[in-house]
């Protein structure tokens, strides 16, 4: 099984780096082959809403990494998307690779409703936020970035098998074995 995990973190030994980490090293000793993209690391461009890749199933622009990791979210059996909150939401970087990469995500039916091209594929998702546990679920903060990804990935068609959320990232800078404990369940929970 190929998995591929987001990062949109620009922190390389922060939270969702770790919980990334643990995940990667329990899809690989259940015998799973995985990629780590470091989106925050990528070369791509804004799109600007010519709307060709719509009608050509491809993006016009001159070819950067959006491209190529779309072709490596093809390819995959199963993705992690992890990503930190910035005021209540995903990163602009995250944000930005998906909008690139929309034509090779979903299509639409004939009368505009979204079409998912990416069914069977399976998905987990990973936010954390500096506000603390339990005010980073009600005040929508990484629940905010949870939220948004969702719709990114159902609209996809993935079948997402788990979320992990952490809050109070500012004082908590290390993963407890209990949320250790939850990112390995999740990343078997991708391979199940």
């Amino acid at each position: 099984m190929k998995v591929l995990i987001l990062n949109a973190s620009p922190r390389r030994k922060g939270n969702i780096s770790q919980m990334v980490g643990v995940m990667k090293d329990e899809a690989e000793s259940n015998g799973a082959e995985v990629e780590v993209v470091d989106v925050q690391h990528l070369d791509i461009r804004p799109c600007v809403a010519c709307m060709k890749c719509r009608s050509t199933g491809f993006c016009v622009m001159p070819e950067d990494d959006s491209q190529r990791v779309l072709a490596k979210i093809q390819e995959a059996d199963a993705v992690v998307v992890a990503a930190p909150c910035y005021w209540g939401n995903m990163p602009g970087t995250l944000k930005l690779l998906f909008d690139r990469i929309v034509y090779g995500l979903m299509d639409e039916s004939s009368v505009g409703f979204p079409k998912p091209l990416l069914k069977g594929k399976r998905c987990v998702l990973v936010s954390t936020s500096t506000t603390p546990w339990p005010f980073n679920i009600l005040m929508h903060q990484s629940h905010g970035a949870i939220r948004a990804m969702k719709e990114i990935c159902r609209y996809s068609g993935f079948k997402i098998v788990a979320t992990v959320e952490k809050g109070g990232t500012k004082r908590n800078t290390l993963l407890s074995e209990k949320e250790e404990k939850r990112c390995r369940k999740a990343a078997r929970r991708l391979l199940s």
